[in-house]
């Protein structure tokens, strides 16, 4: 084991115009480009073990087609596929890359999809050559201003809503706390542009319509990369899965919304990381490794021949464009039947499904740094109570890495309801089961 190396890559991955966006219950075609996707690549070696660590302006890959590129980054540059690690940022400006998405017919997104994967294959193995001697640098603090705020909230009548509205007058109290929490890893090299990893969390859905655009993480990057001289900047989103960037009880006048919104949560995240650069403590980057655990979960199926029933009723109504004949409890917002579709979606799609799943957890570590992905959208206690249990310097989380395969929210959420635990392709239990495989790959890496 020798000295720490640090190298950088990134390359364009947007897609042609006109390819569907993913993330809400509509169907959605690009029409134009806000701003470039792209995908980011930071390799670290020790010299005798080399990982790489991704980060993909899309709003998921499903843990078989992530593969491809986990093991061509494997095959052709030498290296286990555990220390591939490819995370999403999950903005809603993008596509989603999974089989589900693709009919065996469908030639033309085949092509669009093989030609993604080479991309990222392409972007590790110029991270790889770009490897130069560094040193590795850490800090972290609250963002100043609030810019991340549990969607979740008790209704007054006693229930669970999710985005119930802005100024609802039948909200009670929001159910948790958001993590504010912005970490910066950097890497100092002679020669060469240091190289910035910034982590928050907070769902990228802050820029509506059908224009292409990274969200938020592009002004993170942009701006950090403008104010700290030749610097280079790589984004990872944590656990987001309950938090958004709206705050229900916000003045009108004070409203932010739309791209102005995300480049007020971009800046404020990477003004926050620019103000940690100077008061960071360098850290030892060595050894590197990378590891996966595998965990099987049981599948949320309908429980009863008539949930299922009501399932295909809501599911039709949704088909057929008439999802104004859903019923949704009074003075819950639009997201209500948002949330009565995701249940019915659910139910229906995992009706001939096997009883249980295999679910990734994955982790890098460079020296004191330790990085730890869920392949979806873990809820923030997840992420926190596994950054809690860390002896390591520094400790990262990261959303939709290695895969997207849905929600997990915690067993308390599953059982207050709303529109993450409807969507939910998995029982209670599955959160709790993924912190303790987090917590074990953190101890099992230093090991």
């Amino acid at each position: 084991m020798g000295t720490l190396k640090a190298g950088f890559a990134r390359i364009d991955i947007t897609p042609p115009i006109g390819v569907g966006l993913v993330g809400y219950y509509r169907l959605r075609e690009s029409v134009g480009i806000l701003d470039p996707l792209l995908a980011t690549a930071v390799a670290v070696s020790d010299g005798e073990s080399t990982a790489v660590m991704m980060s993909l302006d899309l709003i998921g890959i499903d843990q078989v087609t992530v593969n491809r590129i986990r093991y061509g980054v494997a095959e052709k540059c030498g290296i286990p596929h555990e220390a591939v690690f490819v995370a999403c940022t999950y903005t809603h400006l993008a596509h989603g890359v999974a089989t589900s998405y693709i009919r065996p017919d469908d030639a033309e997104k085949q092509r669009h999809v093989d030609m993604l994967i080479e991309k990222a294959i392409g972007v590790a193995k110029m991270a790889i050559s770009d490897l130069k001697d560094a040193e590795m640098y850490v800090n972290a603090a609250e963002t100043p201003v609030d810019i991340s705020f549990i969607r979740r909230f008790r209704m007054k009548d006693g229930s669970c809503a999710t985005n119930p509205g802005w100024l609802n007058p039948n909200i009670d109290h929001a159910l948790g706390e958001p993590d504010k929490r912005v970490a910066l890893t950097y890497f100092k090299r002679e020669g060469a542009p240091e190289i910035a990893i910034i982590n928050f969390q907070v769902h990228p859905d802050m820029v509506s319509g059908c224009l292409m655009s990274a969200d938020y993480p592009h002004f993170v990057r942009s701006t950090y990369e403008k104010v700290i001289p030749d610097s280079l900047c790589m984004y990872i989103n944590g656990a987001q899965g309950d938090t958004n960037h709206i705050n229900v009880k916000t003045p009108e006048h004070m409203l932010r919304k739309g791209y102005a919104m995300a480049q007020h949560a971009g800046r404020t995240i990477a003004g926050t990381a620019i103000a940690l650069y100077a008061m960071a403590e360098k850290i030892e980057g060595c050894p590197v490794k990378g590891m996966e655990i595998n965990i099987e979960v049981p599948f949320n199926k309908a429980e009863t021949p008539e949930e299922l029933a009501e399932a295909k009723h809501i599911k039709m109504l949704y088909d057929e464009n008439r999802t104004v004949e859903i019923p949704i409890p009074e003075g819950h917002g639009a997201m209500s039947r948002t949330t009565a579709i995701a249940g019915a979606c659910r139910a229906v799609s995992l009706e001939n499904e096997p009883d249980l799943k295999t679910l990734r957890v994955t982790g890098i570590r460079v020296g004191e740094f330790a990085l730890v992905g869920f392949p979806g959208e873990p809820f923030t206690e997840i992420g926190r109570q596994v950054k809690a249990s860390s002896d390591y310097k520094m400790t990262y989380i990261a959303c939709c890495a290695n895969g997207y395969e849905g929600y997990y929210p915690s067993a308390s959420a599953m059982e207050e309801g709303g529109y993450e635990a409807a969507a939910s392709r998995y029982k209670k239990g599955t959160a709790e089961k993924l912190i303790e495989t987090g917590k074990q790959i953190l101890k099992e890496m230093k090991d």
